[in-house]
């Protein structure tokens, strides 16, 4: 007779999987069936706080066997992993006591600490509003939610978190300050977050994380002397500290100072200092720019694979792949001849939508544009986004985006377009984005033309600019950059070829299908004469060509993404071909890519 193991639960739990992650949501036995267990569960909390560690996790193991959904056994083998470490069991079991108790506000916080950490923060955001809902009054809900919607690219509205959780604390916590701080600087609003910075360090010195970030302040704002004082000065207070060093690597990266730079970041290697994934990226760009591009391309793909391997990313090609064929399928010109158009606002500023792959140019063409007196900049602006999930609900459809616009032919959603298109209009407004003066705002969310039938809808005159790129220069960038627009598909060099190809096919179908007001634009074009392409942009979107667009790099504005250090130098054209530093690295993707390229009308040809 053959007996086999039994089947433990891939995330390290310790429990069988179908006792772990196979286990059902809200599957829960008649509380009467397992009370016999609750001396064990008492006696394994005993056993964790009098630091049993074996005990208690035998313990619990033993109950969570018998019944899976004890909350007192699954809280203390979380903890139990989570001092070992494991993270993946650590967070596994939260979901599960997220799911069983979901009004508990301690695990909430911790599973969206979670999700933040390992950078999942659509995910994140989910638990931290529950966690908002659970205690509207709690200072801790509102920090965190002011954390994740700042990394969402959403820093007006975290402000308004951070704020609610100075205001209810009744203190000037330093932490919170510089959280705050981080907030502001991601804003633009470099002199508050300065001050914010001196108020916290003057209370706190010694918190390594804000002297962190005040030097990314002065960085960005480019006082670079002034980042170097913060280093010099935080590290008398921790001498030899990896972060620190890391920091002043990027400062001397921003000074041309390359050699120091890598230098600095394989110092932090040598000292048994294993480095992250940002870092492993930041050292290839550095040695991108010093000419050694084989070094360059191993520390991309070195970094590359940690993130993977941290946070699990992968690209959810099913899911893209669904979307895409679901929008092709309903976005055809027989159907698109039915629908309503959203009528044009003409009491509030109106939208330019720079459409683009991520690292194709878009943010070059949003400063340009932001120069001018009469458009502001809106950066990248999830909204578009958001109508698409909240659509349903606002159409009162069982369906689904696309297809829940076909709500649209019913007699009681005639207006279903206007109600999406003053969603949008509203949220810039909150948002912060229009300035007086201003009758346009830009929105330049990455990825934006995956939803061209829908913006067409809903802003039938916005014009609408596709910022083009050699698609092998924009692989290079996306390798060398981390984002995770896009389905995560920028989690690999032939995944992120592949979505780029699907994305620029089902262009070319809208354009096929639909009457667009639609420009695109070549980044190659604007580098090699660039006050005629400004000009021809300008005259598309309907505004006077001004000099001052000329002039970007001189823009104070602070622009929030991984261009936002290039956009601060002249206009310059050593990004142009870059590809052919990495041909033999490319090769894999070519075929994938050598469609649009032709398409395109780029060369492949030395």
């Amino acid at each position: 007779m053959n007996l086999t193991a039994p089947q433990l639960c891939p995330c390290g739990s310790g429990l069988r999987a179908i006792r772990c992650c196979s286990q059902p949501q809200g599957a829960r036995a008649p509380a009467e069936a397992t009370r016999h267990l609750i001396p064990l569960v008492e006696r394994a909390l005993a056993a964790h706080r009098q630091g049993a560690t074996e005990t208690a996790e035998r313990l619990c193991l033993d109950v969570l066997e018998l019944a899976p959904d004890r909350i007192g056994a699954l809280s203390v083998l979380y903890e139990i992993r989570k001092a070992q470490g494991n993270q993946t069991a650590a967070e596994a079991l939260l979901r599960r006591l997220v799911g069983l108790d979901p009004n508990n506000l301690l695990v909430t916080n911790e599973l969206a600490l979670i999700l933040l950490g390992k950078g999942s923060i659509a995910e994140a955001e989910v638990h931290a509003r529950n966690a908002v809902r659970i205690a509207p009054e709690n200072p801790q809900a509102h920090n965190l939610m002011g954390m994740i919607l700042t990394e969402a690219n959403r820093p007006q509205i975290g402000e308004y978190h951070y704020r609610r959780v100075l205001e209810l604390s009744g203190t000037r916590d330093p932490i919170v300050l510089a959280n705050l701080a981080w907030n502001l600087k991601n804003q633009g609003r470099m002199d508050e977050a300065r001050a914010l910075y001196k108020e916290s360090v003057a209370v706190a010195p010694d918190v390594l994380q804000t002297q962190i970030g005040f030097t990314r302040l002065e960085e960005a704002d480019r006082d670079f002397p002034a980042a170097l004082r913060i280093l010099d000065d935080a590290d008398t207070r921790f001498p030899g500290n990896v972060g620190l060093r890391l920091a002043r690597a990027a400062v001397l990266g921003r000074m041309q100072r390359y050699n120091e730079a890598v230098a600095l970041i394989d110092g932090a290697a040598t000292d048994n200092v294993a480095l992250g994934p940002n870092e492993l990226l930041e050292k290839g760009r550095l040695l991108d720019k010093m000419g050694r591009y084989d070094a360059a391309w191993a520390a991309y793909a070195e970094g590359k694979s940690l993130a993977r391997q941290l946070t699990g990313h992968a690209y959810l090609d099913e899911a893209a792949r669904n979307l895409l064929d679901r929008l092709r399928g309903f976005f055809i010109e027989g159907r698109l001849r039915t629908l309503p158009r959203a009528t044009v606002r003409t009491d509030v500023p109106q939208p330019i939508f720079i459409l683009g792959f991520p690292r194709s140019g878009t943010t070059l063409v949003e400063q340009t544009l932001s120069a001018h007196p009469r458009i502001a900049a809106g950066d990248e602006l999830p909204l578009i986004h958001e109508i698409t999930a909240i659509m349903p609900r606002m159409l009162a459809s069982p369906l689904e985006y696309p297809e829940a616009l076909a709500e649209l032919w019913m007699g009681d959603q005639r207006e279903g377009l206007d109600n999406l298109r003053d969603y949008y209009l509203q949220k810039v407004r909150q948002l912060g984005v229009l300035r007086r003066g201003a009758t346009r705002f830009t929105d330049k969310m990455p990825l934006n033309e995956t939803h061209i039938g829908l913006i067409g809808l809903l802003f039938p005159e916005a014009p609408m600019i596709h910022v083009l790129r050699h698609p092998l220069d924009i692989m290079v960038s996306a390798f060398s950059n981390a984002f995770t627009h896009g389905f995560n598909c920028a989690a690999d060099l032939h995944t992120a070829a592949t979505h780029y190809v699907r994305v620029m096919d089902l262009v070319q179908h809208y354009r096929g299908e639909m009457a667009l007001r639609y420009l695109p634009v070549r980044y190659e074009d604007i580098v090699a004469g660039q006050e005629a392409s400004v000009r021809a942009i300008l005259d598309f979107v309907g505004e006077a060509f001004d000099p001052a667009c000329l002039a970007f790099h001189e823009n104070r504005r602070y622009a929030r993404t991984a261009s936002y250090a290039q956009v601060t130098e002249p206009l310059y054209d050593r990004s142009v071909d870059r590809w052919r530093h990495y041909r033999a690295h490319l090769e894999p993707v070519i075929p994938i890519l050598a469609p649009v390229i032709e398409r395109l009308g780029y060369r492949l040809d030395p």
